[in-house]
This record gives C-alpha cells, structure tokens and sequence, in this order.
C-alpha cells in the first residue's frame, strides 16, 4: 500500500491545497466534484503535484512539512 502527498491548485483563487490520502485516485475525484468541504469552494483545481510513500508516517510527515513555511516557498512564485 502506497501513502500519498498531493497538492492541489485553484485555477479559481490561484491558492493551494495540500493533503494526504491512501488512495489518490478517488480522493481526487472528491474534490473535482466538490464533496471535500475544504475545497469545494475552490473548484475548478488540478494536480500540481504528488509523491508516494510506503509508510504512513513519513507520508504525514511530508504533508506537515509542505504545509509549512518552508514546504510553501518550495511551490510559490515569487
């Protein structure tokens, strides 16, 4: 089983979103559709990016780093 990082960008309001899922595939769909509360607002978005991890703890960590400071600036222009 494969851990996954992603980060979505509004084509909406330009804004990102990072998340973490098990399963990439359905949980994209969930937010295309709208039925993440979080980004349903946000929508149209596309997937800007994403990694794979093999255990679940590296994976949270990624995320958590990603959504930090440091994790940001690696993704905004400047």
């Amino acid at each position: 089983m494969f851990y996954h990082v992603y980060i979505l960008e509004s084509l909406k309001d330009n804004n990102f979103y990072t998340g973490f899922t098990s399963d990439l595939k359905p949980r994209l769909k969930m937010h295309y559709s709208g039925k993440v509360r979080s980004t349903k607002n946000r929508i149209p978005l596309k997937l800007i990016y994403y990694e794979a991890y093999l255990n679940k703890q590296d994976a949270k960590g990624r995320e958590l780093f990603l959504k930090s400071g440091s994790g940001k600036k690696l993704f905004v222009n400047n």
